[in-house]
């Protein structure tokens, strides 16, 4: 006996077909229910309800919503932040600073990473996430800029990636976070300068 090959194949019986636009779903609602009401009362039941779905359809692809909120903030980090090219470290700086500070400023990271900096004190896979998420790449970044800006002979050879972010991004991440006060205009430029100068001196 034979198969018509023109016919589908069906999935055997029992086996769970998980459908990627659900999938997309409950991780957008997610975001949207950290941001309305933290990670510490986010349950899986807000995100079903939020996402449109059953608690099963949240169950069957995360065990909980800790191992749901981690696989969300390693999908982010594995996407990396691109290294800027511009030809001057002025331009490098400036550029990576117009990246975070929209990043920073998003309606709904503005609310969850502060919490979820808050969590990870609390959770060890939360801060080992959140590190992968938040500095690893940014350090990589970082060094990117720095090595470049080194070959063109505008840093010497000792400088500090390390410290390069420090002065970088630490002063708008502690205004847009921290502080949360807005930008005044010129302020990335102003930054970006006296970042370089900082790193020059």
């Amino acid at each position: 006996m034979t198969t018509d090959p023109g016919t589908p194949r069906r999935a055997p019986a029992g086996a769970a077909v998980l459908r990627e636009d659900v999938t997309d779903a409950i991780r957008a609602a997610v975001f949207e229910e950290l941001a309305a009401v933290g990670f510490a009362r986010m349950s899986i039941e807000g995100i079903a309800r939020r996402a449109g779905v059953g608690k099963t359809a949240v169950y069957r692809r995360w065990k909980s919503k800790l191992s749901l909120v981690l696989d969300l903030v390693s999908a982010f980090a594995a996407q990396g932040l691109p290294a800027p090219a511009t030809g001057s470290l002025y331009g490098d700086v400036r550029a990576l600073l117009e990246v975070a500070s929209h990043a920073l400023r998003h309606p709904v990271a503005s609310q969850v990473i502060p919490d979820l900096l808050v969590e990870a004190a609390r959770h060890p896979e939360i801060s080992d996430a959140i590190k992968a998420a938040l500095l690893d790449s940014q350090q990589g970044v970082a060094a990117v800029v720095v090595r470049e800006a080194v070959a063109r002979g505008e840093l010497p050879e000792s400088t500090d990636p390390d410290r390069a972010l420090d002065l970088m991004v630490g002063p708008l991440y502690w205004r847009l976070v921290v502080v949360r006060s807005d930008m005044p205009d010129g302020y990335l430029d102003e930054l970006a300068g006296a970042a370089v100068a900082a790193l020059q001196a």
